[in-house]
């Protein structure tokens, strides 16, 4: 018996000594190894028996919708139950809504139940199921007028899962204005580190915190003040401090900081053809919920402009999406760069492999059915470039529905698709959706948008080859002097030091991003309390004496619209003619600028831009809006020989927030015979 005994002992120690062998070698020697369990290939099923869920799983991950409304409930992973917070409710966990309204009636929020569902496909190694809702005349009034049909995928040993909507407007349907198509998710609370980039990544303050701290005057901004964790008591968080532009925006999501085992969760969208406003349009990611967003449409950064209206009866379809959410873990004692870095090597295998080829919808246009557009683009100034013209280097070239030259930037109905020009100008677009577009096009260092003459119609897997292309930016005449640089951002310009009391500890040592800082707009009646900026050109430095935004100065309980001047001297005799001053502003807010050359009590302004703007960039950290681009003619009547001033006049006061950020000033005399 004793022998026996031993001998089972012996077999025992073996198989477990074998085990452990066998681990190492699954998850590597270092501890931080990422776990995926993608050695595991069980099936992918679907449960319905529980009429009220839909429950798609694959042994890596589990996702639960309601059923037919399409929620998701919760998705399972690594031994975590539910990675939503489960103290929502069943619609406020994972969520795809809609902001819309009846033309002049008030915005309506709305979550976008679903009618029906159905499995759209299903075997052994994918499940694509649907939860739709069609839209009927009984519903007018109370459900924006789209048929939404939301898919989700499953794969075998996927580590996630996908996620898209079709979106249509058949014939007949009423009018309607859109102004946020998006996907939220609301996290568990034990996801505390949230990644948005390699440098904008922290350990986040909670619901709560934000919701004991003192509300600040922008909406939505709080100052901490009751944080069980000191470490946050004094800071200022709101959802816009952790803003990106849409070419940025493909990677992000939380991390857990629990002793067992450490969790990520992420959204991975590996393409921007289907969000609005172009490659540089602004929008919000992930802030303190902890809740992950993935903006389809919205107006943030710009306005209303940036909404779609559609007329009675006017038709429309598009895809949203596939995105991916992945979910990666470690041991506990990972850092939470690993699970970042192993995220970001996802993202590269998502955009590689774009466009899926597994959608089952055949309104997303596999890759063998889409075009390319093909080209060199230059640029010619001939006051900078006299012998012909010079490669357009990391241009911005783009496609997007017809209409005029930098139309795209307020484009929401369409698909947009975007590259940037190599050292010789060279471009090439691929994976576009079969359509009628324009091409544009926009070059850092110039001002002004392109557009090619010509409509491109792209055919199922057509490719076109455009001839070289030449952009010649506005110019009237050589440059007499300039401020700032031609990239439509303020960020070259003097952003000051944030109050010491209204700090995000996570730009506290970055350069580049002070300007994410709550209340930088305010700064400027600290430093020009009395008298309004002056610029003397020769003299003063862009980067130190212009202030990034043109706001109202703040005296006593009101705010007065302010005066800037641009002092510059003419030494030689003045040229007859129109002089011109080329005015790009990188954002604009409720204002309006008035220009005055050499006298400021004339009744008339020598130019206005009128009330433009709605893209709140100032208040909400934004560094840019949208674009706009004047060329004010000044006479040579209004100039002297020495001394001359121009004035800058945002006339629009009353709060704080009116103003105008700018991106570029450039004065050019009149053109000199033959050139």
């Amino acid at each position: 018996m004793k022998v026996a005994s031993m001998m089972r002992k012996q077999v025992l120690f073996i198989w477990c000594l074998g085990m452990v062998i066998q681990l190492h070698f699954v998850l590597g020697a270092s501890s931080s190894s990422i776990l995926k369990s993608k050695s595991n290939h069980s099936s992918v099923t679907v449960n319905t028996e529980d009429n009220k869920q839909v429950v798609i799983a694959n042994s890596i991950v589990t996702v639960t919708f309601a059923n037919p409304e399409g929620y998701i409930l919760g998705i399972s992973y690594a031994g975590i139950e539910n990675v939503f917070n489960p103290k929502h409710k069943r619609f406020d966990r994972g969520y795809f809504d809609v902001v819309w309204n009846e033309p002049g009636k008030t915005g309506l929020f709305q979550r976008i139940d679903g009618t029906k569902f159905s499995i759209i496909e299903q075997n052994e190694n994918k499940v694509e199921v649907s939860f739709s809702r069609t839209w009927t005349t009984s519903l007018r009034g109370s459900n924006v007028p789209m048929n939404i049909d939301k898919r989700y995928i499953m794969r075998k040993g996927d580590s996630g899962f996908y996620s898209y909507v079709i979106s249509d407007r058949p014939a007949g349907f009423p009018r309607v204005e859109v102004y946020q198509i998006r996907f939220v998710y609301k996290l568990h609370e034990r996801f505390q580190y949230m990644a948005i980039s390699d440098t904008r990544q922290r350990k986040m303050p909670t619901a709560g915190d934000i919701k004991t701290g003192e509300k600040l005057a922008y909406p939505e901004a709080v100052r901490i003040t009751h944080s069980s964790n000191a470490e946050f008591n004094g800071e200022v968080d709101d959802k816009y401090q952790y803003s990106c532009e849409n070419q940025d925006n493909i990677l992000q999501g939380w991390i857990t900081q629990d002793s067992k085992e450490t969790v990520g969760i992420w959204m991975i969208t590996p393409s921007n053809e289907f969000r609005n406003g172009g490659p540089v349009h602004q929008d919000l990611t992930s802030h303190v919920g902890p809740i992950l967003l993935n903006m389809f449409v919205s107006t943030h950064y710009a306005g209303k402009s940036l909404g779609m209206t559609f007329k009675q009866g006017e038709t429309h379809k598009k895809v949203y999406g596939p995105f991916f959410t992945y979910l990666n873990s470690a041991a506990s004692n990972a850092k939470f760069d690993s699970l970042w870095s192993d995220a970001a090597k996802q993202k590269s295998k998502e955009v590689q492999s774009w466009p899926y080829d597994f959608t089952q919808s055949k309104d997303f246009v596999p890759a063998n059915q889409r075009g390319i557009v093909e080209g060199v683009l230059n640029i010619q100034d001939r006051f900078i470039t006299k012998d012909g013209y010079q490669p357009a280097k990391n241009a911005y070239v783009g496609l997007a529905v017809p209409g005029n030259a930098g139309s795209w930037q307020e484009e929401s109905k369409g698909y947009q698709f975007w590259t940037r020009t190599n050292e010789n100008g060279h471009f090439e677009i691929k994976n576009i959706v079969p359509g009628e577009y324009n091409l544009y096009a926009w070059v850092p260092g110039f001002i002004g948008d392109y557009k090619y003459e010509t409509s491109i119609k792209i055919e199922p897997g057509s490719k076109v080859k455009l001839n070289s292309l030449l952009y010649s930016p506005p110019r009237n005449g050589p440059t007499l002097w300039e401020i700032g640089t031609p990239d439509r951002l303020a960020a070259e310009f003097y952003v000051p030091d944030p109050y010491p009391t209204l700090l995000n500890n996570l730009y506290e040592n970055s350069t580049k991003e002070k300007f994410r800082e709550y209340g930088l707009w305010a700064r400027y009646s600290d430093l020009y309390p009395h008298d309004d900026l002056v610029f003397t050109v020769g003299v003063s430095d862009y980067r130190k004496d212009w202030f990034y935004a043109q706001v109202t100065r703040k005296v006593e309980n009101t705010y007065q619209p302010t005066i800037w001047q641009i002092v510059f001297e003419l030494q030689n005799s003045l040229s007859k003619g129109n002089y011109t001053l080329q005015l790009a502003l990188a954002s604009a807010n409720g204002a309006e600028l008035q220009v005055q050359v050499n006298k400021t009590d004339a009744h008339t302004p020598i130019f206005t831009t009128g009330l433009i703007g709605g893209d709140n960039a100032i208040a909400r950290h934004g560094i840019h809006g949208l674009y706009w681009l004047f060329s004010i003619p000044i006479p040579s009547s209004h100039l002297v020989n020495g001394k001359n001033t121009i004035y800058l006049k945002q006339a629009r006061a009353g709060n704080p927030y009116p103003g105008v950020m700018y991106d570029y000033i450039r004065l050019e005399s009149p053109a000199t015979h033959g050139v």
